[in-house]
Protein backbone atom coordinates (compact mmCIF):
# COMPACT_ATOMS: atom_id res chain seq x y z
CA UNK A 1 0.00 0.00 0.00
CA UNK A 2 1.44 3.34 -1.05
CA UNK A 3 1.51 6.22 1.40
CA UNK A 4 1.60 9.85 0.42
CA UNK A 5 2.74 12.80 2.51
CA UNK A 6 -0.02 15.37 2.81
CA UNK A 7 0.70 19.10 3.12
CA UNK A 8 -0.55 18.96 6.71
CA UNK A 9 2.02 16.29 7.59
CA UNK A 10 5.00 18.22 6.22
CA UNK A 11 5.30 20.69 9.16
CA UNK A 12 4.98 17.81 11.61
CA UNK A 13 7.65 15.78 9.85
CA UNK A 14 9.91 18.83 9.74
CA UNK A 15 9.45 19.50 13.46
CA UNK A 16 10.13 15.82 14.32
CA UNK A 17 13.22 15.91 12.12
CA UNK A 18 14.52 19.10 13.75
CA UNK A 19 13.78 17.75 17.22
CA UNK A 20 15.56 14.48 16.54
CA UNK A 21 18.62 16.41 15.37
CA UNK A 22 18.62 18.57 18.49
CA UNK A 23 17.99 21.73 16.47
CA UNK A 24 14.45 22.44 17.64
CA UNK A 25 15.54 24.04 20.89
CA UNK A 26 17.60 26.57 18.93
CA UNK A 27 15.08 27.11 16.14
CA UNK A 28 12.66 30.05 16.24
CA UNK A 29 9.43 29.08 14.51
CA UNK A 30 6.42 31.23 13.65
CA UNK A 31 3.05 30.84 12.00
CA UNK A 32 1.10 33.29 9.81
CA UNK A 33 -2.63 32.95 9.20
CA UNK A 34 -2.86 34.22 5.62
CA UNK A 35 -6.66 34.08 5.56
CA UNK A 36 -6.80 36.38 8.55
CA UNK A 37 -4.27 38.69 6.91
CA UNK A 38 -6.32 38.83 3.70
CA UNK A 39 -9.39 39.82 5.70
CA UNK A 40 -7.72 42.38 7.97
CA UNK A 41 -4.98 43.96 5.85
CA UNK A 42 -5.72 47.58 4.94
CA UNK A 43 -4.38 46.89 1.45
CA UNK A 44 -7.08 44.25 0.95
CA UNK A 45 -9.86 46.60 2.03
CA UNK A 46 -8.47 49.39 -0.12
CA UNK A 47 -8.16 47.09 -3.13
CA UNK A 48 -11.73 45.85 -2.70
CA UNK A 49 -13.16 49.37 -2.61
CA UNK A 50 -11.01 50.38 -5.60
CA UNK A 51 -12.33 47.42 -7.63
CA UNK A 52 -15.91 48.23 -6.65
CA UNK A 53 -15.58 51.85 -7.71
CA UNK A 54 -13.80 50.84 -10.92
CA UNK A 55 -16.51 48.38 -11.97
CA UNK A 56 -19.67 50.02 -10.58
CA UNK A 57 -20.36 52.14 -13.72
CA UNK A 58 -20.30 49.03 -15.92
CA UNK A 59 -22.49 47.18 -13.44
CA UNK A 60 -25.01 50.04 -13.56
CA UNK A 61 -24.99 49.83 -17.36
CA UNK A 62 -25.83 46.13 -17.18
CA UNK A 63 -28.67 46.79 -14.75
CA UNK A 64 -30.02 49.49 -17.10
CA UNK A 65 -29.84 47.11 -20.05
CA UNK A 66 -31.73 44.46 -18.04
CA UNK A 67 -34.37 47.03 -17.17
CA UNK A 68 -34.76 48.01 -20.85
CA UNK A 69 -35.20 44.37 -21.85
CA UNK A 70 -37.78 43.85 -19.11
CA UNK A 71 -39.73 46.92 -20.25
CA UNK A 72 -39.75 45.69 -23.85
CA UNK A 73 -40.85 42.19 -22.75
CA UNK A 74 -43.66 43.73 -20.69
CA UNK A 75 -44.72 45.81 -23.70
CA UNK A 76 -44.71 42.71 -25.92
CA UNK A 77 -46.81 40.69 -23.49
CA UNK A 78 -49.17 43.60 -22.86
CA UNK A 79 -49.57 44.95 -26.41
CA UNK A 80 -48.49 41.97 -28.53
CA UNK A 81 -52.00 40.94 -29.36
CA UNK A 82 -52.94 44.36 -30.75
CA UNK A 83 -49.67 44.99 -32.62
CA UNK A 84 -49.29 44.36 -36.28
CA UNK A 85 -47.30 41.29 -37.25
CA UNK A 86 -44.34 43.38 -38.44
CA UNK A 87 -44.29 45.48 -35.22
CA UNK A 88 -44.41 42.38 -33.05
CA UNK A 89 -41.68 40.67 -35.08
CA UNK A 90 -39.49 43.78 -34.92
CA UNK A 91 -39.95 44.03 -31.14
CA UNK A 92 -39.21 40.31 -30.65
CA UNK A 93 -36.02 40.65 -32.71
CA UNK A 94 -35.02 43.75 -30.79
CA UNK A 95 -35.52 41.93 -27.48
CA UNK A 96 -33.52 38.95 -28.73
CA UNK A 97 -30.67 41.21 -29.90
CA UNK A 98 -30.61 43.05 -26.59
CA UNK A 99 -30.54 39.74 -24.68
CA UNK A 100 -27.51 38.67 -26.74
CA UNK A 101 -25.83 42.00 -26.11
CA UNK A 102 -26.58 41.72 -22.40
CA UNK A 103 -25.22 38.19 -22.20
CA UNK A 104 -22.03 39.22 -24.03
CA UNK A 105 -21.62 42.31 -21.83
CA UNK A 106 -22.14 40.24 -18.66
CA UNK A 107 -19.50 37.72 -19.75
CA UNK A 108 -17.03 40.49 -20.57
CA UNK A 109 -17.78 42.14 -17.23
CA UNK A 110 -17.19 38.90 -15.32
CA UNK A 111 -13.98 38.20 -17.23
CA UNK A 112 -12.63 41.72 -16.69
CA UNK A 113 -13.60 41.64 -13.03
CA UNK A 114 -11.90 38.27 -12.49
CA UNK A 115 -8.74 39.43 -14.28
CA UNK A 116 -8.63 42.59 -12.17
CA UNK A 117 -9.25 40.68 -8.93
CA UNK A 118 -6.46 38.27 -9.79
CA UNK A 119 -4.08 41.17 -10.46
CA UNK A 120 -4.95 42.79 -7.15
CA UNK A 121 -4.72 39.47 -5.32
CA UNK A 122 -1.27 38.79 -6.78
CA UNK A 123 -0.03 42.20 -5.63
CA UNK A 124 -1.55 41.71 -2.19
CA UNK A 125 0.04 38.27 -1.85
CA UNK A 126 3.40 39.75 -2.87
CA UNK A 127 3.05 42.51 -0.26
CA UNK A 128 2.11 39.95 2.40
CA UNK A 129 5.05 37.74 1.46
CA UNK A 130 7.45 40.68 1.63
CA UNK A 131 6.07 41.71 5.04
CA UNK A 132 6.46 38.17 6.40
CA UNK A 133 10.03 37.88 5.10
CA UNK A 134 10.95 41.32 6.47
CA UNK A 135 9.50 40.47 9.87
CA UNK A 136 11.23 37.07 9.87
CA UNK A 137 14.58 38.73 9.19
CA UNK A 138 14.03 41.49 11.77
CA UNK A 139 12.89 39.07 14.49
CA UNK A 140 15.42 36.39 13.45
CA UNK A 141 12.92 33.62 12.73
CA UNK A 142 14.36 30.44 11.30
CA UNK A 143 11.10 29.04 9.98
CA UNK A 144 7.63 30.45 9.37
CA UNK A 145 4.67 28.25 8.46
CA UNK A 146 1.58 29.41 6.67
CA UNK A 147 -0.78 26.91 5.04
CA UNK A 148 -1.29 23.35 6.19
CA UNK A 149 -0.98 24.00 9.93
CA UNK A 150 -3.66 22.34 12.01
CA UNK A 151 -2.90 24.22 15.21
CA UNK A 152 -0.57 26.95 16.38
CA UNK A 153 -0.36 28.51 19.81
CA UNK A 154 -0.40 32.24 20.32
CA UNK A 155 3.30 31.99 21.17
CA UNK A 156 4.22 31.17 17.54
CA UNK A 157 1.35 32.97 15.76
CA UNK A 158 2.90 36.12 14.31
CA UNK A 159 -0.09 37.12 12.19
CA UNK A 160 -0.73 40.26 14.26
CA UNK A 161 2.90 41.34 13.85
CA UNK A 162 2.73 40.87 10.09
CA UNK A 163 -0.52 42.82 10.03
CA UNK A 164 1.19 45.68 11.88
CA UNK A 165 3.98 45.59 9.31
CA UNK A 166 1.43 45.72 6.47
CA UNK A 167 -0.38 48.60 8.14
CA UNK A 168 2.85 50.50 8.55
CA UNK A 169 3.72 50.20 4.84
Amino acid sequence: MKRYITPVAIPLLLAVSLFSQGLLAETKIGFVDTVKLMEAAPQAKSAQSKIESEFSPREKELVGLQRDIKEQEDKLSRDGAVMSESERTKLERDILAKRRDLKRAQEEFRDDLNIRRNEVLAKLQKDMYEAVVALAKEEKYDLIFSQGVVYSSDKVDITADVLKKLTGK
